[in-house]
């Protein structure tokens, strides 16, 4: 009886302190670090409801300021490259001829960015970090075990026009948040293995091969069936040496050569990477890899015609619509995202902007170059937004440019405030 008077009396002084932010300094922090651990849950599943928490948690900062400490964290590269990158995307409103609707608009997936140094100060103060990489692993397992269920009954999906097994969104975006997951599990395994916590490390492990088996079995991006590889060998180079990255896509090549023999869906996925080929497409219409083929080809010409300082914001849709003039087939397609990262960026804003964008990555891949379980997560997150944003524009996608921001902004601030409070020199 008193355990339980105990229990409720714990549970109503941690509500009374959520409730007390408008005098409390802790209780504040408690109430912006809640906010992000439910930003972190919706992720998955939503996108308006990721934005409307943005905007609240923003709004929950601003009591918590403390203006020069803030002020010296912007000094650091991993802060400023994404401030400049959209400072960039701002100014190249000025050189472009397209509408103010479309330089608006293409100005708006680089606002993200600006919540970033904002994450890396929060979570530099506050030791509740890993409230937010587990609601987020919580969240998407929820949405792995959601995505068995309508893959065996595609009477249950949201919405009648979703393929089996894809529960929100689109089976990109999910195939994307469940290889992050899957890969990520790797390293708090191994550490339970070795801490000989067989239980714990065995329910990671479910996780870890219910995601896999998802896609394996059930839906499947063509985008990461071709990043996964190339994602385990630069992480376990990274981590280990040229043998153990070796044997690491080894292995892999051996589950995928199993995997490819008991799935379908593997099967169809793998041929449809092979010209010529008709997985969805009609037999009268362009392939999608032929359309991609195109959509860089013409890039490229782009590019060669304003190199330095591309041709301004808002503007590749309307150049991809001049280059269609009297065009037929995959060379008629008009889009406003190339797929690719590197490309969207250098149309717009040249060279100038490709040395911007690769410098967010460099200074983000630099912060999480040591090897501990925290810079493991931050170095994944970035590594895989690098590697998939070659064949999409991942960092300005809505769900995989959140991703992005919110995991680099927790894990980076994260590893600040583990060098502020146990400084070791970096992995070599």
């Amino acid at each position: 009886m008193n355990e339980g008077a105990n229990r409720n009396a714990s549970w109503f002084a941690k509500a009374s302190i959520v409730f007390a932010a408008w005098h409390d300094p802790v209780a504040r922090i408690l109430n912006v670090d809640l906010l992000a651990v439910v930003i972190a849950v919706l992720l998955p599943w939503s996108t308006s409801g990721v934005v409307i928490f943005v905007v609240l948690w923003i709004i929950a900062m601003i009591p918590t300021f403390e203006p020069r400490t803030f002020l010296r964290l912007l000094k650091r590269p991993v802060c400023s490259t994404p401030i400049a990158m959209f400072v960039l995307a701002l100014a190249g409103t000025l050189w472009s001829d397209a509408s103010w609707d479309a330089r608006l608009h293409a100005v708006g997936p680089t606002t993200k960015l600006l919540v970033l140094p904002l994450l890396l100060y929060h979570f530099e103060r506050t030791a509740r970090g890993a409230w937010i990489l587990i609601a987020f692993l919580a969240s998407s397992t929820l949405l792995m075990l959601t995505s068995w269920v309508t893959g065996f009954v595609p009477t249950l999906t949201f919405k009648w026009y979703m393929e089996p097994g894809v529960v929100v969104k689109n089976h990109i975006d999910q195939s994307h948040v469940f290889a992050l997951c899957a890969v990520a599990l790797a390293w708090p395994i191994a550490l339970l293995a070795r801490a000989r916590k067989f239980l714990a490390a065995g329910l990671l492990a479910l996780f870890a091969l219910g995601f896999t088996a998802n896609m394996v079995f059930i839906n499947l991006s063509r985008t990461v069936l071709i990043t996964v590889p190339i994602i385990v060998g630069i992480v376990a180079l990274h981590l280990t040496s040229w043998r153990h990255m070796i044997g690491a896509l080894g292995v892999l090549a051996i589950l995928g050569g199993l995997s490819w023999s008991v799935s379908p869906v593997l099967r169809v996925k793998t041929a449809s990477l092979f010209p010529p080929y008709r997985l969805y497409e009609p037999t009268n219409e362009p392939t999608s890899i032929e359309i991609r083929y195109q959509y860089w080809r013409k890039s490229i010409e782009f590019i060669r015609k304003a190199p330095f300082i591309g041709h301004g914001t808002g503007s590749i849709r309307p150049l991809f619509e001049q280059a269609a003039v009297n065009q037929t087939g995959a060379a008629a397609e008009i889009t406003n995202n190339p797929h690719n990262q590197t490309l969207s960026v250098a149309i717009q804003w040249g060279i100038a902007g490709v040395l911007a964008l690769h410098a967010v990555w460099l200074s983000h891949i630099a912060l999480f170059w040591r090897a501990d379980w925290i810079h493991w997560i931050g170095f994944l997150i970035v590594v895989q937004n690098f590697v998939s944003s070659l064949f999409n524009s991942h960092l300005f996608d809505f769900q995989e440019g959140w991703i992005y921001v919110l995991g680099v902004g927790v894990a980076g601030g994260m590893a600040l405030q583990h060098r502020n409070l146990k400084p070791s020199p970096p992995r070599p």
